[in-house]
């Protein structure tokens, strides 16, 4: 029975070492350096599904909306986070446009693009299309999601920009705070052995049902 047992690598020391099977909520840990290897969820796929859905809404009203507003006398400026890249753009600093665009927008957009696309099919029962290429990408872009380095960033921003004007914080300016607290949330509760192990459970297209 053994032979038959998964076999994983730590991600941190690569020890070969054999799955287990845990109750709901525990984690395993390597005998070796004390890494996470997984962790059992006792969440379905509806709690993952629902907090990426909603991350997905506030994402997008995050983009629609002013980040934030300058008001001098009589007039106005505001400021959406599509705009500040094109200004940074336009005044040459490309490299810092590309970067703010890639890690607030790009990369965000990628992880709930494909996090949906993979609970979905998983909800009906089915293989995700692309299910391994989708979580390479997965695992590629979840590091280059800083929208907590924006944030703070736009905070610093806001105390220096108070010495010109009054400031008025836009719907997006919440939303980036609501998201960040959603994606947390979100990746949190979406557990790739989890995951894979339904995945390999889930029934093959052309086989029986």
């Amino acid at each position: 029975m053994n032979s038959t047992m998964t076999v994983i690598a730590c991600h941190e020391c690569d020890q070969l070492q054999r799955e287990i099977p845990l109750p709901p909520g525990r984690v395993a840990r390597c005998v070796r350096c004390g890494a996470k290897l997984y962790r059992v969820e006792n969440r379905s796929i509806d709690h993952t599904l629902a907090l990426t859905l909603a991350a997905a809404v506030v994402f997008i009203l995050a983009n629609m909306f002013p980040i934030i507003g300058l008001q001098i006398q009589t007039t106005r400026n505001d400021t959406s986070l599509v705009n500040a890249v094109h200004t940074l753009w336009n005044q040459g600093m490309w490299p810092v446009a590309g970067l703010v665009f890639f890690t607030t927008f790009l990369a965000p957009a990628a992880v709930l693009a494909i996090m949906i696309h993979i609970l979905l099919a998983l909800k009906r029962g089915r293989i995700p299309a692309g299910f391994t290429l989708v979580m390479r990408l997965l695992q590629i872009c979840n590091p280059w999601g800083m929208l907590e380095v924006f944030i703070i960033g736009v905070i610093v921003a806001l105390v220096k920009l108070t010495h010109y004007g009054t400031l008025i914080p836009g719907i997006a300016l919440w939303s980036l705070g609501v998201l960040t607290l959603l994606l947390t949330a979100t990746a949190s509760s979406f557990n790739a052995h989890d995951i894979w192990n339904r995945v390999h459970s889930a029934p093959r297209r052309g086989g029986s049902q």
